[in-house]
C-alpha cells in the first residue's frame, strides 16, 4: 500500500511538471517574431506597447532543416572534394523567449546541431526593452517609439539578414543559401530602435568581435596598434504598407570598426553554408569547411561596410535588393582593400493562403584578395593576367510548397562561377551547379 502510494505521488509531481512545461511552452510572449510563416517578411520584431502582462512566460520554439543535394563542381586544376548524391547533416535550433515582466523579453538561442558543430552550443541572448520599469510620463514617452536590445546578440546590420538561413531556422529564406558575402555576425553590445509612423532609425555598439575578449591586441610588423576598439553601426529607413496590395521598405546601414581583434562582419556565422563541400579541395572536412561557396573577404582588423536594401511587394509578388559596398583589412596589411556585392530576388507566393512560391535570385562579388599583387603584364607573359580583382556570381531558382504554416518542402537549382582568380588558386575557373531540397519544421 505504501509503495502504491509513493507511485501515485510520483506519477502526480510528474503530471504536474509536464502540466507546467507545456503550460510555459504554449505561453504567448509579446513583441516576438514569429518562428513559422508568418515571421516571414517581417524584419526588425514587431512593437506592441498595449501587450498585457500578467506573469512570467517562457515559450519555446525550434527550427529543423533536412536536405539532400546533388551538386557538382570543377576548377582549372583539379584536385577537389569528390562528391555524390545524397542527405546532408541535419540542422537544428532551439529557441527560448521569456516573458519577464511588462514590455521586457529575453531571448536564448542554441545551435542542437549545425555543419560547423555537430554538438550543442549557444549562438547568443538577450534583454529587449519595449517598457521600462521606471515610473514617469518622460519614460513612456520614449518608449513608446523607441526599443532597446542588449546581449550578446545578433547584429542589426543590413536587411538580408532577417531573410538568411540560420543553422536549423531556414524557414524564411525562399532559397536554399544565404548571399555569397554573407553579411552576418553575433556580438555583445546594445542597440537603441526608433520607429515613428514609416520611418525607422537605429544606433549600436557592441565590442566588434564574434565573442568576448580582454586580451590586448599583437602588433605585427603591418600594424602597430594593439587596441581595440568598439564597432559602430547605424540604420535608417522606410517601410509601410501602401495600401491593402504594396508595401514598400526602404533601408541602409552602415557599420564602422577601425580595430578589432577579431573582426568577423562576413565571417561570423557558426553553422556553416548550405550547399556542402563544394569547391573544396580533397581531404577537406565538413566541420572545419563549413562556408563552401561563401567568399569571405578577410577584413579581420579593421572594416568600414555600407549595405542599402529595398524591398516591395505588391499583392505575391515580393522583389528584395542590396547593394553592399565593404573596405577593410588583416592585421598583416598595410593597405585597405575592397569589396562589393549586389542582389536582387523575386519571389512570386499564390494559393489561397500563398503557401506556394516560386523564385530566382541573382548575387554577384567583386573583391580584391589579400596580400595578392596585381599582375599587369609580364615577361613571357601568364596564362591569365591578375588584375587584383576577383568575381564571384550566381544564379538560383527556387519553388517551395508550406504544407502547413510549420512545415515548408523547398528546392533550388544553383549554378555559381569563380572568375579572375590568380592561376595558383584552387578556385581558378572554379564552378558548381546542381540542385538542393530540403524539408524545413518551424515554430
Amino acid at each position: 500500500m505504501k509503495h502504491t502510494l509513493t507511485i501515485q505521488k510520483t506519477s502526480a509531481i510528474a503530471v504536474a511538471f509536464i502540466s507546467l512545461f507545456f503550460s510555459y511552452a504554449k505561453a504567448q510572449v509579446s513583441n516576438l517574431r514569429p518562428y513559422d510563416k508568418s515571421g516571414i517578411n517581417v524584419f526588425e520584431a514587431p512593437k506592441d506597447s498595449n501587450a498585457v502582462f500578467d506573469k512570467l512566460k517562457v515559450q519555446f520554439g525550434a527550427g529543423f532543416t533536412q536536405s539532400f543535394q546533388g551538386l557538382k563542381h570543377e576548377n582549372a586544376a583539379g584536385g577537389l572534394y569528390k562528391m555524390t548524391p545524397g542527405f546532408n547533416t541535419a540542422n537544428a535550433n532551439l529557441f527560448m523567449d521569456v516573458q519577464l515582466a511588462d514590455g521586457i523579453r529575453l531571448n536564448l538561442t542554441s545551435y542542437l546541431s549545425s555543419r560547423h558543430h555537430n554538438e550543442t552550443w549557444v549562438k547568443g541572448g538577450y534583454i529587449q526593452f519595449d517598457k521600462l520599469p521606471f515610473k514617469g510620463e518622460v519614460w513612456d514617452a520614449i518608449m513608446s517609439v523607441a526599443t532597446i536590445k542588449i546581449g550578446h546578440m545578433e547584429i542589426n546590420y543590413g536587411d538580408q539578414h532577417f531573410r538568411r538561413s540560420d543553422g536549423g531556422q531556414t524557414l524564411y529564406n525562399p532559397f536554399i543559401e544565404n548571399y555569397i558575402m554573407d553579411g552576418f555576425t553575433t556580438e555583445i553590445g546594445g542597440e537603441i530602435l526608433v520607429r515613428k509612423n514609416a520611418l525607422f532609425g537605429l544606433i549600436g555598439v557592441s565590442n566588434g568581435m564574434i565573442k568576448g575578449n580582454i586580451d590586448s591586441l599583437i602588433a605585427t610588423a603591418q600594424d602597430q596598434n594593439i587596441h581595440k576598439s568598439p564597432a559602430i553601426f547605424v540604420k535608417g529607413g522606410f517601410d509601410k504598407q501602401l495600401n491593402t496590395d504594396l508595401r514598400v521598405r526602404l533601408a541602409a546601414s552602415y557599420y564602422s570598426n577601425n580595430s578589432s581583434g577579431g573582426q568577423t562582419l562576413f565571417g561570423g556565422d557558426r553553422t556553416g553554408s548550405n550547399y556542402f563541400m563544394v569547391l573544396e579541395k580533397v581531404g577537406a572536412v565538413s566541420t572545419t569547411n563549413a562556408f563552401s561557396g561563401r567568399f569571405n573577404p578577410g577584413f579581420t582588423k579593421k572594416v568600414n561596410a555600407l549595405q542599402l536594401n529595398a524591398f516591395v511587394k505588391l499583392q505575391g509578388l515580393e522583389l528584395f535588393a542590396t547593394y553592399e559596398n565593404a573596405k577593410g583589412r588583416s592585421k598583416t596589411e598595410t593597405s585597405v582593400r575592397g569589396a562589393e556585392q549586389m542582389a536582387i530576388d523575386g519571389v512570386y507566393r499564390f494559393g489561397a493562403t500563398e503557401n506556394f512560391f516560386v523564385g530566382a535570385k541573382y548575387n554577384v562579388v567583386t573583391a580584391k584578395l589579400a596580400n595578392v599583387p596585381a599582375v599587369t603584364g609580364a615577361t613571357p607573359a601568364p596564362a591569365i593576367i591578375y588584375t587584383g580583382d576577383v568575381k564571384v556570381d550566381r544564379i538560383a531558382f527556387a519553388a517551395g510548397w508550406f504544407m502547413t504554416k510549420n512545415i515548408l518542402l523547398k528546392g533550388e537549382y544553383v549554378t555559381q562561377k569563380y572568375k579572375d582568380f590568380p592561376t595558383a588558386d584552387y578556385r581558378n575557373a572554379g564552378k558548381f551547379k546542381g540542385y538542393v531540397i530540403q524539408a524545413v519544421v518551424g515554430f
